[in-house]
């Protein structure tokens, strides 16, 4: 994802979000302090990057006596399920709050989302 000149990269099986902002306000009109929106154990948010995915060795060697030289092979990577611009339920323990040029994002490890929620192409959006 880049963000001005500089670009950040998302490592492993990780994924960055951008959060919702959560309802400040009760139905009744109540404003309500951060630290009860911070209790609720799931989150909601849209994601703007993803990791290459689960590292993996290579197993397939070219040169099966251990002694001689090997060649550098290509790492190899699980992908991921999430894809950027969809949008992602996960638990919000999982996350790690960062904050990048006065925006806030979560770092939210693979196995901490929960569901993934994509807009196919060709599909009718859902009526409200």
């Amino acid at each position: 994802m880049r963000i001005g000149s500089r670009e950040i990269l998302v490592v492993g099986d990780r994924i960055l979000v951008k959060p919702d902002n959560p309802d400040e306000r009760t139905k009744v009109g109540l404003y309500l302090p951060q630290t009860v929106t911070e209790r609720e154990p799931v989150q909601s948010g849209r994601v703007v990057a993803t990791g290459p995915g689960v590292a993996v060795p290579n197993m397939s060697s070219d040169n099966p006596e251990p002694w001689q030289e090997r060649r550098q092979s290509q790492v190899r990577y699980i992908p991921l399920q999430a894809e950027v611009g969809d949008y992602a339920l996960f638990l919000r323990k999982e996350a790690v709050e960062i904050r990048y040029r006065d925006e806030q994002f979560l770092v939210v490890p693979h196995s901490g989302i929960l569901l993934l929620i994509r807009d196919e192409e060709g599909f009718p959006a859902p009526e409200s």
